[in-house]
């Protein structure tokens, strides 16, 4: 104890140890201090490294961006990745931190819900101009092409009807017209697929989905394969408030650890989970990437070999009512909208991430009122077989 009580309210350092902690630190100060104009001017200017507020970094943020830039094949020459406050605040930042209005962006027409809002309705709005476009067909996107156009935006995996991109195709097309190719990995994960490995320049995950993988994080990351671009992102995330908490961060780091080990898990789960969905009476159809019965199994093997990810779709026989049923009946599964956890979820597209849609626009995706989106988890698999199953026999 301090001998002065004055000094209570005063920061005192951490106290000296020649050990070290095994577990990472949670550092939730906001401000950092220096000890001299000097010494700060070094870091703004980048001679010397450190953290000076919170919203422009922090230990725990740098500890699990350069884990995911490990994970996602970074070389080091081209910077560091940015995490970000969640996974659509990745895709704002890099937008926000690289195109101008004006700028054309050709967007895979089979996004997450809430990205295709953000391309059809709050982008133009900014300015930007969008064209929506088959990312499973690359002449579809070399068509939507203009000469104002600065970026192709698409998923390997689409959400939630799990068709997979033409990603060479593609990645040839933004080649030939040198524009940027961004993609969002958050279904495939670098467990799966790397896209750096195969021609994008910009590489978005929401990290709180299988990356942390216990739906009590949300956070996102962006990262591009040239300074110029990192400097961009960053400096839009910093501007415009998106940075990540220590504590989140913190929890993200630790879901790291198990990554392999849960995806490898849930994979495997979900590979047995599809396959009995095929015989369930009542099943009109399963999607799943690797299956011989995917309409993209070829190019599912092609680009992610044995390696179909975790989540599984399907549709029931029936519609709002048959679904109201089974999600009662399935009652020990969590009818929730993510993806990732640890244990198994179930969601439904129609009336939660592509409600923004009209009943036409779900209907040329494929998501009917009876599809069924499902995040295989990493339970006993014969147990989460039997329940699904069981309740799709008690609904239909």
């Amino acid at each position: 104890m301090t001998e002065d009580p004055r000094s209570i309210v005063r920061r005192q350092s951490v106290p000296h140890s020649v050990s070290r902690p095994v577990v990472t630190p949670i550092y939730p100060s906001v401000v950092y201090r220096s000890t001299d104009a000097d010494e700060l001017d070094s870091q703004y200017e980048g001679r010397a490294s450190g953290y000076t507020y919170a919203r422009e970094g922090h230990p725990n943020a740098s500890v699990l961006a350069e884990k995911i830039d490990w994970l996602e094949g970074m070389d080091p020459a081209w910077g560091k990745g940015t995490v970000m406050g969640s996974g659509m605040g990745a895709i704002s930042a890099m937008l926000l931190g690289i195109l101008q209005a004006g700028d054309h962006i050709v967007a895979g027409d089979q996004l997450y819900g809430r990205s295709l809002r953000l391309m059809t309705k709050d982008l133009p709005r900014l300015g930007y101009e969008i064209t929506l476009a088959d990312p499973t067909d690359a002449g579809a996107i070399a068509a939507a092409i203009r000469p104002e156009t600065r970026m192709i935006l698409v998923e390997v995996v689409s959400n939630p009807t799990l068709r997979v991109a033409d990603m060479e195709g593609i990645a040839r097309v933004a080649r030939e017209h040198d524009v940027l190719l961004v993609v969002d990995n958050t279904f495939t994960t670098p467990r799966a697929f790397r896209p750096f490995e195969h021609g994008a320049d910009i590489v978005i995950h929401s990290i709180t989905k299988l990356l942390a993988g216990h739906s009590d994080v949300t956070l996102g990351w962006a990262a591009g394969r040239t300074p110029e671009l990192n400097t961009a992102i960053y400096d839009a995330a910093v501007t415009w408030g998106m940075t990540g908490s220590p504590f989140d961060c913190w929890l993200a780091e630790r879901g790291l650890h198990t990554f392999e080990l849960r995806y490898d898990r849930a994979q495997a789960n979900a590979t047995a989970l599809a396959e009995a969905l095929v015989s369930t009476q009542g099943v009109a159809s399963v999607l799943y990437p690797t299956r011989p019965d995917h309409p993209d199994h070829n190019r599912a093997k092609a680009l992610l070999g044995d390696q179909g990810a975790n989540m599984v779709s399907f549709r029931l026989d029936g519609g709002r009512e048959t679904v109201n049923q089974f999600l009662h009946a399935a009652e020990h599964i969590a009818f929730a909208p993510t993806l990732g956890d640890i244990g198994t979820t179930l969601s439904h597209p129609a009336s939660s991430s592509h409600r923004g849609l009209t009943e036409a626009g779900r209907l040329a995706l494929g998501i009917t009122e009876g599809f069924i989106r499902t995040s295989v988890g990493c339970e006993d698999p014969d147990q989460l077989i039997g329940e699904i199953t069981k309740a799709i026999a008690k609904a239909v």
